[in-house]
């Protein structure tokens, strides 16, 4: 297995419909958001920490926010990586199916995705909700020109 990044990444991005990242770290995250934001391809994306994981779909060329617009590089908070901080693996489980669902609406026009909001799964208590998400219109990733 080889690393994707730079324009080896571009590639890979630009070759596909869509793209499902299952990283686990901030710096990956951008880097997936940025190719797919400049091929015009939807990332679903899905994250897990503890007891706890989220799925949402950042499709840019369809007007909705970007990974970046959720989480400014610079920011207070960084996002946590599990291999720092330790997941539950039925998590990761749920969190993947969530996506590969996800992907599978996507690509077939199937219900309705979750573009422009986010599905938050507690697993201590199984509570799911789910967040609306709005675009970042400073976003540096995803500004429009006609934004500027």
């Amino acid at each position: 297995a080889a690393h994707l990044a730079g324009e080896a990444l571009s590639r890979a991005v630009a070759a596909v419909d869509l793209v499902v990242d299952a990283t686990d770290n901030f710096i990956a995250r951008l880097a997936v958001n940025r190719a797919c934001i400049a091929a015009g391809k939807p990332l679903v994306s899905g994250a897990a920490i503890g007891s706890e994981g989220q799925v949402t779909v950042f499709d840019t060329a369809a007007g909705s926010p970007c990974y970046r617009c959720l989480y400014p590089e610079g920011s207070s908070d960084p996002p946590l990586s599990c291999s720092e901080n330790g997941v539950l693996a039925p998590i990761v489980g749920i969190i993947g199916s969530l996506q590969a669902l996800e992907a599978v609406k996507y690509l077939s026009g199937f219900g309705e995705g979750l573009a422009g909001r986010m599905l938050l799964v507690d697993g201590r208590t199984l509570d799911v909700r789910q967040l609306r998400l709005s675009r970042n219109p400073e976003c540096p990733d995803c500004k429009k020109p006609a934004d500027a």
